[in-house]
Parts: C-alpha cells; sequence; structure tokens
C-alpha cells in the first residue's frame, strides 16, 4: 500500500510539473418515447403513457487521469436497468471503446415518470404482448443510444480541474418509519436519514464550470400520472442549468429506497423539491470545496448473494390461486418455469464497484438501495463520499438485516414485484460491506476510522 501511494503522489507532482491533469467530456441526448408506452415504477398504472411535463435525458462525461486511464458515468431519466440490458450495454461499450465494467457506471435517477424497459419488473405491469414489444423496441433504441453517447463524451474531453463538496437537502421522509397519510400530525419526523448531497464540480481550464454532478437519496415519487417527466431529480438538472449556462447537469439516486418526498403527488411539489435540491448543490458551490488530483483507479464485482424462502410448486399454485395482480403473475411465471425444468435461482450476483477520484471515494452499489448504507459507508470511509445506488442492474430492494428481520414491503412482497423467487439472506449487508471494504484496500482507501486511530497513536507518541 506504500509503494502503491508514493507511486500516485509521484504521478500527480509529476502531472503538475508537466501542466497535465485531468480531462473530461460530456454528451447529453433526448430519450423521451416517440410514442405512446407503459410508464415505470407503479403497478396501479392502467394504461401507456399520455403526454410530456419535460423531456427524458441520458448524460454522459467521460474522465482520463493525468496517466491517461479512463472511465465513463452515465446517467438517465429511467427507473432503473435490468441486468440483462446493462450487461449488453456494458459488453457493447467494452467491445466499441474498450471499457471494462470497472470503468462504467450506469446509472438511473429512478424516476416514475419513465418509460418500462425491456425485461424489468416483468410481473408488475398489466401489459399485453403488444405493449412489451414497444417496450422492446424503445430499449434496442435507448441501448444503441448510449453507446453512441460514451462515443461523443470520450471523444469531447477537454483539460479540467475536479472539485467535490456536500451541500444538504430534508426533503426526503423515512416512509418505513413515518406514516404519509397521518404526517400531517407529527411533531417530529423519524428516521434513519441521509440528507447529504454530494457535489461534483467539473471546471474547464478557464476556470469556468462545464459539468455539475450530485446526488442525493430520495425516491423520485412526486408524479404517479401519466405524462413523461424525470420527477425532482429532472426539475433539479434543468435548474441549475438555467443557472449555469453551458454546463451539463448529472443526477445520480444515492440510497434513498426507504425515503420518500413528503408531501407529493402535485407537479408543483415536484418543481419545488428539484428547486430545493438546486439550491443545495448552490450552497455546496459556494463553499469550500477540495480539488481532486488527477489519479483514477477503479474495482468492480458481483458477489453471489443467497436467496432464500424458495417457494415450492405446491407454495406457487396455491399463491396463484388466492392472489391478484402482480403476485398472481409472479407465481404463474414460476410455476412455468419448474414445469418446463427449469430451476428456480437460488442467489443473485450483486453489483459492488469503487472509483478513486484523488483521495474521494466514489462507491456505487447496485439495486433500491436503503439509506443505512450510506450513513454506514461514510462512517467508515468518511463524510465526503459519494455513494451511488440504482447503478449498473436494479433487481429489488437491497434491505439492512434489521430491515430483514423487521419484515415489510422492502424485503418480501418487493421481491415478487422485481420478479426474484425468494428473499435476500439474512447476511446480505455483511457481504456487501465486507466486498465494499475488500476493494477499497485494493485502492489503498483506508477506513477513516484507522487514519484515526493512527493519526491519534503518532500524536500520542
Amino acid at each position: 500500500m506504500c509503494v502503491v501511494g508514493l507511486l500516485n503522489l509521484t504521478a500527480t507532482a509529476t502531472a503538475k510539473e508537466n501542466g497535465s491533469g485531468w480531462k473530461a467530456g460530456t454528451a447529453t441526448i433526448t430519450i423521451t418515447p416517440d410514442e405512446s408506452i407503459w410508464m415505470a415504477g407503479y403497478a396501479s398504472r392502467e394504461h401507456p403513457s399520455e403526454g410530456i411535463l419535460h423531456d427524458l435525458k441520458a448524460k454522459a462525461i467521460a474522465f482520463e487521469d493525468a496517466g491517461g486511464k479512463q472511465s465513463v458515468l452515465i446517467t438517465t431519466d429511467l427507473l432503473g436497468f435490468p441486468k440483462s440490458m446493462s450487461d449488453d450495454i456494458r459488453s457493447d461499450l467494452k467491445e466499441k471503446y474498450g471499457l471494462s465494467k470497472s470503468q462504467i457506471i450506469l446509472s438511473s435517477t429512478h424516476t416514475h415518470s419513465g418509460p418500462v424497459l425491456a425485461g424489468g419488473l416483468v410481473d408488475i405491469y398489466p401489459m399485453e404482448e403488444a405493449d412489451w414489444e414497444k417496450a422492446e423496441k424503445y430499449s434496442e433504441k435507448l441501448h444503441s443510444q448510449l453507446v453512441d453517447l460514451v462515443g461523443k463524451a470520450l471523444k469531447s474531453k477537454k483539460p479540467i480541474k475536479l472539485f467535490c463538496g456536500n451541500g444538504v437537502s430534508r426533503f426526503q421522509v423515512n416512509r418505513r418509519n413515518n406514516n404519509e397519510k397521518t404526517l400531517w400530525k407529527q411533531t417530529e419526523l423519524r428516521g434513519p436519514n441521509d440528507y447529504t448531497v454530494s457535489v461534483l464540480k467539473v471546471v474547464n481550464n478557464k476556470d469556468k464550470m462545464v459539468a455539475l454532478i450530485f446526488g442525493y437519496g430520495c425516491h423520485p415519487t412526486v408524479l404517479d400520472g401519466y405524462d413523461w417527466c424525470g420527477d425532482y431529480p429532472g426539475y433539479a438538472q434543468l435548474e441549475l442549468e438555467k443557472l449555469y449556462r453551458g454546463t451539463t447537469a448529472m443526477f445520480f439516486q444515492s440510497c434513498g429506497a426507504d425515503q420518500n418526498p413528503m408531501p407529493r403527488r402535485e407537479v408543483p411539489m415536484a418543481l419545488q423539491y428539484g428547486k430545493e435540491l438546486a439550491a443545495s448543490v448552490e450552497c455546496a458551490l459556494a463553499g469550500d470545496m477540495k480539488e481532486l488530483d488527477p489519479n483514477l483507479n477503479f474495482e468492480y464485482a458481483e458477489i453471489e448473494i443467497p436467496l432464500i424462502n424458495i417457494p415450492t410448486l405446491e407454495d406457487l399454485e396455491r399463491a396463484e390461486e388466492q392472489s391478484e395482480g402482480y403476485e398472481k403473475r409472479w407465481a404463474t411465471r414460476l410455476i412455468s418455469e419448474i414445469k418446463s425444468g427449469k430451476e428456480l435461482q437460488k442467489s443473485y450476483p450483486y453489483p459492488v464497484q469503487i472509483w478513486k477520484m484523488g483521495e474521494l471515494p466514489v462507491v456505487v452499489l447496485g439495486g433500491e438501495i436503503v439509506s443505512e448504507y450510506s450513513l454506514k459507508l461514510r462512517q467508515i470511509f468518511g463524510q465526503q463520499t459519494f455513494v451511488i445506488g440504482y447503478a449498473n442492474d436494479v433487481m429489488g430492494y437491497i434491505p439492512t438485516s434489521e430491515i430483514l428481520l423487521e419484515g415489510g414491503y422492502e424485503t418480501v412482497s418487493s421481491q415478487k414485484a422485481y420478479g426474484l423467487p425468494g428473499i435476500w439472506a439474512p447476511d446480505i449487508e455483511t457481504q456487501i460491506f465486507h466486498a465494499t471494504i475488500q476493494m477499497a484496500k485494493e485502492l489503498n482507501i483506508q477506513p477513516e476510522v484507522l487514519t484515526k486511530l493512527v493519526t491519534q497513536e503518532a500524536q500520542n507518541k
């Protein structure tokens, strides 16, 4: 580790002497469907889209450090990428641009006012075959668009400087521990909550801001209608691009699986929360931001997390008879799989990823991940740590071990909504943190608690 640290310091010093450093390039495309198709996120919807509040966007930023290492962050106004589509996109990016999975973050804002993607939440929507054909057509086009988008970002790289900082925003409410219907009666809100707004500023060699990456952990579920919209993250991006002309604003969803914006369900509220989030970013930009040295490193792994409580054929036949809606469709599909000779899935390859940008740890996790993960990761690696959720593969909710014991939507019925045959094993939290810490060690990212102990010991001597 000492050797790696010395090499990084040497590379940084050499880069500064030569006047070289970070490079970055951005690209943006509109991904609003050309026709009325089914919308993602709610099982209660009864028909395809009707209109548009604002266009959905996909954005990419390509980074290159002083040593020529590259990475790409893609943000999209979508619910989330299913594994099959994410794997195909990243495979094409590997073939076309030589980017490995560790170099790519494929993220979604998790807006519930975007389109259904092929292979995603196949049981939850009451869609006919013709509806799925439209989703397939849209997904194929989106795949090609995203591959081209990354190419444009890579080609547009120019010298830049990077700065990171944090803001605060408080419109998220823990939906497990606060009743939305009686919220107006409460004198205090119960957590846990992570109010952090992570901000990465990208400026060119003339100190003009050219890109702005920001993240927050809260469901984009203000809206539940039939009009395309990026919800509050979409409005926040629009607001920041209006405030800072010529800047590409990119939002990433953090760990907000147990957080809802409240109150909600009105368009003016989505606009309000978007402006509140943009104001938090402005505050961070006005504060003391840390410049990042031009060193980029990355790790990626998929860890097999067991699924338990796998149903038998008899269990599924009983569920099919007694259930309705997506739970009935889930049972019917699994019955068909068993009768065709297919064995039900007993584990899942869960994606964990880390980028180290200068001294900034960026932890990237798949699925709908609850807020305690980001809280604990910042305790481990420092409050400056960026935590991106809903990335690379959105396969279900990712609860803590405590939430698994408590039960509720995030542990059981949501697994059915995502099509998984069972619930997560009780040690899911331990496995994810173990994998994250091991990968961090490979990147010479020291846990903050260890750093504090070493510093304290040195001071005592």
